[in-house]
């Protein structure tokens, strides 16, 4: 990747691979701090919950760059790297959220489709006790986790996608703005996220017009 790159992937390569609660890296400063002003003021102006299609949203040169640098060969290397996964035909997916509701947060897993989770936040830096992700021991108690991820600005989670991946966060209202990144399965199963993210984000932009 070249050193213009927005990502600090040598940061990434030089962090261990945590296996508690499950294996994950988390890296503050992936976002290359030069970077990460430009980045702040391209960010799609999302206004909704939920998440929306990155081809649905109109952003910056600088953020349309970034997203170019995370679905690179050299990302996809790097994390393999990381997680002794194989991830060589596996399609990418990337969606955006703007906006927090009460209702996010509650604990989940991700789908079977899902290969790997990288999540790149863009927020200032994050006073509130609500909205910050954690990772968890089970799928009941929010209170038993093994880390705890502020979204500020720059910072990057990334995870395996299993069955006891836990991981929730409590309730916050308000812009926070991230960045998903996943690997999945299959072609068939991109074409089946992108058809239902598309679907909601036309739903909800309809709605917002009546």
């Amino acid at each position: 990747m070249p050193a213009s790159s927005s990502l600090d992937l040598e940061l990434f390569t030089a962090t261990p691979l945590d296996p508690d609660p499950f294996d994950h890296v988390i890296v503050p400063g992936f976002v290359r701090a030069a970077a990460c002003a430009g980045l702040e003021a391209d960010f799609p102006a999302i206004e909704t919950g939920g998440s929306h299609p990155v081809a649905s949203q109109s952003g910056g040169p600088v953020f349309n760059d970034l997203i170019k640098d995370l679905e690179s060969p050299a990302m996809r290397a790097a994390v393999e790297a990381k997680f002794g996964i194989d991830l060589s035909g596996r399609p990418t997916m990337v969606t955006l959220r703007g906006q927090s509701r009460a209702k996010d947060g509650r604990i989940h897993t991700d789908s079977a489709a899902k290969l790997m989770t990288a999540l790149i936040y863009m927020n200032p830096a994050w006073e509130a006790g609500g909205g910050r992700l954690r990772l968890l021991r089970d799928g009941e108690d929010i209170e038993n986790y093994a880390a705890e991820v502020p979204p500020a600005r720059g910072t990057m989670l990334i995870f395996r996608c299993s069955p006891h991946a836990f991981h929730g966060h409590k309730p916050f209202v308000g812009q926070r703005r991230s960045i998903q990144l996943n690997w999945l399965t299959s072609a068939a199963v991109l074409k089946r996220e992108s058809a239902r993210h598309g679907l909601s984000a036309w739903t909800k932009r309809l709605f917002r017009q009546t």
